[in-house]
């Protein structure tokens, strides 16, 4: 092995192993920081149909409720569990929410977001997100573009930099991929694939059962995983060649995986191509930043000039890969039991 060789190995090294660090969870779960969700459809004058979405793990619920400043009634709720998430639904009387303050109970105690959205009779909205730091806000007279644009642009930020196993798919394809004008070949047509698959799912354009594809989307690291192993054992395949390919392939998987997150908080009425649209510039720029993170680390690394031992060279695939293959068989034996 050329000196050349073994530094470049060691920057990969080094950048996978911190980005494993800081990007792992406890039990090794992928983006399970879900966001609550709550939505009032306006039916008649001052009566709303609730709904209040909140993410479970096993069966222990957050203890979050929404909470009016103003006079409100409100009917029995009808409770139901579905998809790891309990959801109750019931009807709001109140005389006029704007103007009152929504408060998030217990939001303070917890770690995660609630996405808010109300739609009244004559087609404004509002949407809001509360935050652990801001659980409560005022009801204004209605919804901007502006801030649709805002809210949905951090929250494809936050999935892609909170969703380990797309980073990790990223950070695969980076270790395989060797010269500049090839990677931004191999970034681009993961952007363009996932870009699509993301908008025909949103749209419900095209439907693919979520569960399983997030078995595939493991299997997809695990797959890139054994394409770096096999380059460095010197057998360079058509993955090692042409990683656009697997990139675009997979890439339209993942796609996949975003609209089930998008679908999770939901999409504003008058809206809907406007928050689209900025949920997937912000998932591109998060992914921009992960990847000049990457970067980054690299060109750290060619300051340190180390020769590490040959079975240190393979622990970042390794890692991948055994991570991802976890994964995999979790996330199959998950869509199995349901």
């Amino acid at each position: 092995m050329t000196c050349v060789a073994a530094i470049r190995l060691t920057r990969c090294l080094a950048a996978a192993w911190l980005l494993l660090l800081l990007f792992s969870v406890p039990s090794a779960m992928a983006h399970e920081v879900r966001p609550a969700y709550l939505e009032l459809h306006e039916e008649r004058p001052n009566e709303f149909s609730v709904l209040w979405k909140v993410p479970m793990q096993g069966e222990m619920q957050l203890g979050l409720k929404p909470q009016f400043s103003g006079e409100t009634r409100s009917s029995m709720p009808i409770s139901r569990t579905v998809g790891g998430a309990a959801i109750e639904s019931w009807t709001l009387n109140a005389q006029g929410l704007r103007g009152q303050t929504l408060t998030i109970g217990g939001l303070e105690a917890t770690m995660t977001d609630v996405l808010a959205r109300i739609e009244y009779m004559d087609g404004t909205t509002w949407t809001r997100r509360f935050t652990p730091r801001d659980p409560a806000a005022v009801i204004p007279v209605g919804d901007t573009a502006t801030n649709v644009a805002g809210l949905y642009l951090k929250l494809g930020i936050e999935h892609i930099l909170f969703g380990i196993d797309h980073l990790l798919f990223v950070l695969a394809l980076l270790m395989l991929t060797r010269g500049r004008m090839l990677l931004v070949k191999t970034v681009t047509a993961f952007t363009v694939a996932h870009s699509l698959t993301l908008a025909l799912a949103t749209l419900g354009l095209f439907h693919v059962p979520q569960a399983p594809v997030e078995a595939v989307i493991a299997l997809s690291i695990v797959f890139v995983a054994v394409e770096i192993v096999r380059r460095q054992q010197g057998r360079v395949g058509v993955a090692a060649r042409a990683p656009w390919i697997v990139a675009f392939s997979f890439g339209l998987l993942h796609g996949f995986g975003f609209a089930g997150a998008l679908s999770e908080v939901g999409l504003p009425a008058g809206h809907i191509p406007l928050a689209l649209l900025f949920f997937n510039l912000g998932v591109e720029a998060g992914q921009l930043i992960f990847v000049a993170a990457v970067m980054a680390l690299l060109v750290a690394a060619r300051r340190v000039v180390l020769t590490p031992p040959v079975w240190a060279l393979r622990v970042p695939a390794y890692s991948i890969g055994t991570l991802a293959m976890f994964w995999t068989i979790q996330r199959i034996a998950m869509f199995s039991i349901s």
